[in-house]
C-alpha cells in the first residue's frame, strides 16, 4: 500500500492529536498536545501541501487531504471541550455572559485602552490581501484584524485559574472596533509561506522572506454561523475551493490552551525529568576523549554535555573550530561559546543555514552576530546543510562531535537524539575534509562518513547484504519515503529478513512483511539509526537524514558509524526496546492502524 507522502504526515498529526485521549498523561500534557497538533497543522497547509496544491489541486488526492483535516479539526474541537470539562473547577474559560459586571469594569478598560488601538479596520475590498494565521472578525462594513501579539487568552481578575477568550471579549463590544455596532465572526486565513529554492547568499534571503506573506491562499476557516454571503466573498477573494473552507466552532486557533498549561498546576504536569550526567566528561571533555569516544541519548542523557563541548573551543590548545548550525533558537550557549572564541582570537568558521523553514528571520539576526564578532560565516551553499557538526582543531589533532539533532537547548531536552563525541584521527580528518569541501564550493570526498547520495547507497547495499532469512535490519527515522530504499526494504523482507521499522511521522510504502510502528510520547522520536545484524556482528549507522529524496540530492547530511563496542550496544537497546514498546506506539500496517497503550515496555523511560 503506497502513499502520499502528504497522506501520512496528516496520519501522524492524527496521532499526536490522540495524546491527548491517552489516560496515562497528565491533564496539562493532553491540551500541551492539542497545541502541538495545532501548530502542526498550520504548518502543513503553510509548507506541506504545497506539491497536492500547486501540482494537483483539485484533484481526489488533494480533496482527501482536506477532508482528513477538517475531521482532525472537528475531532480537535471536541476534545477541547472535553478536557476543558475535565478541568474545572481548577481551570476554567469562560463564555463572556458568565462574567459578571466587576469583571466588566477591567476588560471594558483593557479593550478600550490596550486592545482597540492595536486592531485594523480594514476595507472588504482588501480580503484578498489578509495576512496568514492572524486572527480576524467580519462585519458587514468592515473586516478586523486582531494583532498577533496580544494574548489569545486574558485571566480574569480575582478568579484563580479562570479565563475568557479576548475574541469573545471583542465580539460582545463591537462598538470598540467597528464605526457602528454590528455583530462580528471570527476567520482565519493561511497561506503557502514555502521557501525552500536554494539562495545564492543572505541578501537573497532577506528579499525572499520581505513577500512571503504574499503566498497564496490554501485554507479558510470560519466560525459556524458566518453569514453565508459574506464567506462566499471572502472565498471568492481569496480565490479557494469551496472545499479549502473549514466551518467550525471557536476558538479557531487552539494554540491559545499553551496558556493553561503554562499557568495550570505543577502536579498536572509530568514530573521533571532528572538527566544522567556523564560526570568526567562534564569535567574535562578533552581529556575524557582522549581515552575512548562517548555516545550520549538525550534527553535521557545530559544535553549539557554538548554544551559543555563547545565550551573547549576557549581552551588554550584550541586554535579553529568548524560548526553546522541549523534551528538553533533565539537564546543558545553554543553559539555563544563560538562568539566568545572568535572575540578571543580563534579562528572560527559556521555553517548557518539560514534556510530552515519559518526559522530564516532568527537566523539573520544570528548571521549578523556572528558576522560582527569576526566569526567567518561561510557562503549558502546550493544544498541546504542539514549535517550536524561541531569540529575543535588543536595542533596534535582534534575532538568532534556528531549528532542526529539540532543544536538547540530546548530540543535537547525535548527530542531524543544521539550525541557521538569521538577524537578517532579518522574521524577528525573526515568531518574536516567535509567542510572545507563546503567551504570551498565541491562536492566533499569522504570515505568513513558519507554524505549525499553515498548516504543512500549505504542504506540498500547494506539493506540488500540481509536479504536471507537470518537477516535483520532496523531502521529509525522521522521520514521514511525514499524509493529505492523502501524497495531494498521490500526485497529484504519477501527473502526472510526481518526487518522492523520505527518511523514517526511519514512512511509512504505499508508491506505486510514490514513491522513497522510509529511512537509518539513525552519527547519528541527525532533520533535517526539504521542496524544490520550483518553475518552476527551488528553495524550500527546514526545519521542526521531522513531517508527522502530530498535528503540524499538536495542536501548535505553526514551519516557515521558507530565503531565503539559499547556504544553500538547502547545504541541497540535502545531500538529494541522501542521495537518491543506498548505505551507510546502504532502499529502501521496495509490495513490501517493498531494503538498500543497501556502496556509494561515503555521505552520512553529511562
Amino acid at each position: 500500500m503506497r502513499l502520499l507522502p502528504e497522506a501520512s504526515w496528516l496520519q501522524f498529526n492524527r496521532r499526536v492529536l490522540r495524546q491527548s485521549e491517552r489516560p496515562d498523561f497528565p491533564l496539562l500534557e493532553r491540551l500541551r498536545f492539542l497545541a502541538i497538533w495545532n501548530r502542526n497543522l498550520d504548518e502543513f497547509f503553510a509548507a506541506r501541501i504545497a506539491k497536492p496544491f500547486l501540482e494537483a489541486r483539485g484533484s481526489p488526492a488533494h480533496l482527501a487531504l482536506l477532508e482528513e483535516a477538517l475531521a482532525q479539526a472537528r475531532l480537535a474541537q471536541a476534545r477541547y471541550q472535553a478536557l476543558l470539562a475535565e478541568a474545572r473547577p481548577r481551570l476554567r474559560v469562560l463564555e463572556v455572559r458568565e462574567l459578571d459586571e466587576l469583571d466588566w469594569i477591567y476588560f471594558r478598560v483593557f479593550l478600550a485602552e490596550v486592545v482597540a488601538p492595536k486592531t485594523d479596520l480594514i476595507p472588504w475590498e482588501a480580503a484578498a490581501d489578509l495576512s496568514h494565521g492572524a486572527l480576524y472578525f467580519a462585519s458587514e462594513s468592515h473586516l478586523v484584524r486582531l494583532p498577533q501579539d496580544l494574548p489569545r487568552l486574558l485571566p480574569v481578575p480575582g478568579r484563580e485559574g479562570t479565563y475568557v477568550r479576548l475574541g469573545a471579549l471583542m465580539r460582545a463590544r463591537s462598538d470598540l472596533f467597528l464605526p457602528q455596532e454590528g455583530p462580528l465572526y471570527e476567520f482565519r486565513v493561511l497561506r503557502l509561506l514555502e521557501s525552500e529554492r536554494a539562495r545564492a547568499d543572505w541578501d537573497e534571503l532577506a528579499q525572499a522572506l520581505e513577500g512571503r506573506q504574499e503566498g497564496a491562499p490554501t485554507l479558510l476557516v470560519a466560525e459556524e454561523g458566518f453569514p453565508e454571503a459574506w464567506l462566499e466573498g471572502l472565498r471568492q477573494a481569496l480565490e479557494l475551493r469551496p472545499e479549502e473552507v473549514f466551518r467550525l466552532p471557536p476558538p479557531l486557533n487552539l494554540a491559545l490552551v499553551e496558556t493553561l498549561v503554562a499557568e495550570g498546576p505543577p502536579e498536572w504536569r509530568f514530573p521533571p525529568l532528572r538527566p544522567e550526567r556523564p560526570r568526567a566528561f562534564l569535567k574535562n571533555p578533552l581529556a575524557r576523549l582522549q581515552e575512548k569516544d562517548l555516545l550520549l541519548y538525550h534527553p535521557f542523557e545530559d544535553y549539557k554535555a554538548v554544551e559543555r563541548f563547545a565550551q573547549e573551543a576557549l581552551r588554550p590548545e584550541v586554535e579553529e573550530v568548524w560548526a553546522t548550525l541549523y534551528r538553533i533558537g533565539e537564546t543558545n550557549p553554543l553559539a555563544e561559546a563560538l562568539l566568545q572564541a572568535a572575540q578571543k582570537g580563534k579562528r572560527v568558521h559556521v555553517l548557518l543555514e539560514a534556510r530552515a523553514r519559518f526559522d530564516e528571520l532568527l537566523n539573520l539576526f544570528w548571521y549578523l552576530r556572528f558576522l560582527r564578532a569576526g566569526v567567518e560565516v561561510l557562503p549558502l551553499p546550493e544544498r541546504k546543510v542539514h549535517a550536524k557538526a561541531l569540529l575543535l582543531l588543536t595542533r596534535e589533532g582534534g575532538y568532534v562531535h556528531l549528532g542526529t539533532g539540532n543544536y538547540n537547548p530546548q530540543n535537547g531536552r525535548a527530542y531524543t537524539d544521539f550525541s557521538l563525541f569521538t577524537a578517532q584521527p579518522e574521524v577528525v580528518a573526515e568531518v574536516r575534509a567535509f567542510f572545507r569541501a563546503i567551504r570551498e564550493e565541491r562536492p566533499p570526498q569522504l570515505s568513513l562518513l558519507k554524505t549525499g547520495e553515498a548516504i543512500r547507497h549505504c542504506l540498500v547495499e547494506a539493506i540488500l547484504a540481509e536479504a536471507h532469512p537470518k537477516g535483520r535490519v532496523i531502521l529509525k527515522f522521522n521520514h521514511l519515503t525514499d524509493p529505492q530504499v523502501l524497495e531494498a526494504l521490500v526485497q529484504a523482507a519477501e527473502r526472510g529478513a526481518r526487518v522492523d521499522l520505527l518511523v514517526r511521522s511519514t512512511l509512504t510504502l505499508l508491506h505486510p512483511r514490514l513491522r513497522a510502528r510509529s511512537l509518539v510520547g513525552r519527547f519528541l522520536e527525532h533520533a535517526r539509526v539504521a542496524a544490520f545484524r550483518a553475518g552476527g556482528r551488528w553495524r550500527v549507522y546514526l545519521t542526521s537524514a531522513d531517508a527522502m529524496p530530498r535528503n540524499f540530492q538536495n542536501r548535505f547530511e553526514l551519516l557515521f558509524p558507530v565503531e565503539d563496542r559499547k556504544a553500538k550496544l547502547k545504541v541497540l537497546k535502545v531500538l529494541k526496546r522501542q521495537v518491543r514498546d506498548e505505551r507510546n506506539a502504532f502499529l502501521l500496517t496495509p490495513q490501517g492502524e493498531e494503538v498500543l497503550w497501556g502496556g509494561r515496555h515503555d521505552a520512553q523511560r529511562p
